[in-house]
């Protein structure tokens, strides 16, 4: 998974500094009397360098599926844009400079998390034809000569020290600024000139890539692991205290699914149904 989504921040929750004449009453909005920072526009916090999830362009698919939510409201979408570094969400969401984070796993106890709007994995991404088009897992022993691409701390790189994979793989960081650095995009990079042979990417990262022009690329998501989870549901993250908003957006998440899904198809992001299993096109 990509740093953006694994990163846990310990972050203060400010509710009980603010004034009552701060952020807070700036009621009545979408969410409830006082939950919201604006009422009148739905104001998303997020990575301004961060493809395919967002960036400043509003090219990334949560930059899309934002505007989609934004226009059931009838509000435009306005941004705060800070990247998903440690501090994150104290400085964002929880600074109340925006009302709505989009990509967090569901469960994070840093925010408080809607209904999932999608369900990926971790997939394995190689050039086809060399003999790893039929590889489903980690545990496969034609991988264990492989050099091998992951980025470090994430769940396969778990699994990799498990199935003795690590000795000729290469470890790329998780935790950048994504204005700097673009990990995976690197990972992709010496894929194609075949400085690795196979690359162990977060599902929506993986589908992203193989899509570029020229690259003719195979995605296969691993959903035969033991031990370790590869594959998590996506919420978005509201602050602890916004109940009402919360359910606000659970209603727009369930009445516009398939709609959602689109725009994560278009993407290539490798979506799976409820039981684990991939999602049809």
């Amino acid at each position: 998974m990509s740093a953006r989504a694994l990163l846990a921040v310990l972050g203060a929750v400010l509710l009980a500094a603010l004034p009552a004449t701060g952020a807070r009453a700036q009621a009545p909005g979408l969410g409830g009397s006082i939950e919201l920072v604006d009422p009148h526009t739905l104001r998303v916090c997020a990575d301004p360098r961060d493809l395919p999830f967002s960036d400043q362009a509003r090219e990334g698919f949560e930059n899309k599926i934002a505007e989609l939510l934004a226009r059931k409201l009838g509000r435009p979408v306005a941004y705060t844009y800070f990247p998903q570094v440690i501090g994150f969400y104290r400085n964002t969401l929880n600074a109340f400079r925006c009302d709505v984070v989009m990509g967090v796993v569901q469960g994070d106890d840093i925010v408080q998390t809607t209904n999932p709007y999608y369900r990926t994995s971790y997939a394995l991404v190689f050039k086809p034809g060399r003999g790893l088009d039929s590889v489903t897992t980690l545990e496969d022993p034609r991988l264990k000569d492989k050099r091998l691409g992951v980025i470090a701390r994430t769940p396969p790189a778990t699994l990799m020290v498990m199935d003795g994979l690590m000795d000729k793989a290469k470890p790329y960081p998780l935790t950048v600024d994504t204005r700097v650095e673009a990990p995976a995009k690197s990972m992709i990079g010496d894929l194609l000139a075949d400085r690795i042979d196979a690359a162990v990417l977060w599902g929506p990262l993986a589908g992203y890539y193989a899509k570029q022009p020229g690259a003719n690329l195979s995605v296969t998501p691993l959903l035969k692991e033991h031990g370790v989870p590869m594959d998590f549901r996506i919420s978005m993250g509201v602050r602890h205290s916004d109940q009402d908003w919360k359910r606000t957006l659970n209603k727009l998440i369930r009445e516009n699914q398939d709609a959602i899904n689109k725009i994560l198809a278009g993407y290539g992001v490798p979506l799976l149904d409820e039981d684990g299993k991939p999602l049809a096109p």
